[in-house]
């Protein structure tokens, strides 16, 4: 668990819930395959913080959606950092579906998040913002996400490779009208595309 201070600095009063969600994590979530048994020592710092970074990167009041949810990363420690999001966590399987439907109610966040399940590529849903977390390479994650942020941006949480992924899918970007720039949130390395 994390020290006290760095709870509160990135969750305020919910810190006590984020606590709780990594907990889940680190239990459930290994139990039912939705994280690694060699991660639960580090679900804080690897999963749960490095998600929130991406919180001073979102406007006020904006509706996101978190592709490819999977354990509800990044889209519940953002929910839990910024009560005045509204958040979709888009997830097909239904496995992870359900643990996200039971996390969400355990941690009281029926108002504020959702859960729909579906693929990227089917959902009719737009949003201020969309943020994925190790679902695809650039290339492949904006042509399925490209329709659900028809005037916003793409967040993708991304490590080491995303100057080579911005290489990469720079045919696509182009022919897409879309422009993609390097952020380091808290040390985190974020991939931004937006709209020309």
């Amino acid at each position: 668990m994390p020290p006290e201070s760095s709870a509160t600095a990135l969750f305020g009063d919910r810190a006590g819930l984020a606590e709780r969600y990594a907990g889940r994590l680190a239990t459930v979530g290994v139990e039912r395959g939705l994280i690694g048994p060699a991660e639960a020592d580090r679900i804080w710092s690897r999963h749960v913080a490095n998600s929130a970074a991406l919180s001073p990167l979102i406007g006020m009041g904006c509706r996101v959606i978190d592709v490819g949810s999977g354990a509800g990363l990044p889209g519940l420690p953002l929910a839990l950092a910024r009560p005045d999001l509204d958040v979709i966590l888009l997830e097909p399987m239904l496995r992870r579906s359900v643990f996200l439907e039971e996390t969400v109610a355990d941690l009281g966040l029926e108002g504020q998040v959702t859960v729909v399940r579906a693929r990227a590529e089917d959902a009719k849903l737009t949003a201020d913002v969309v943020v994925a977390r190790a679902v695809a390479p650039l290339d492949r994650l904006v042509g399925w996400t490209r329709h659900l942020f028809p005037e916003g941006m793409l967040l993708a949480l991304k490590g080491d490779k995303a100057k080579a992924e911005i290489a990469a899918a720079a045919a696509s970007l182009a022919k897409w009208r879309l422009t993609a720039d390097i952020l380091h949130p808290a040390a985190a390395t974020v991939i931004r595309v937006t709209r020309q």
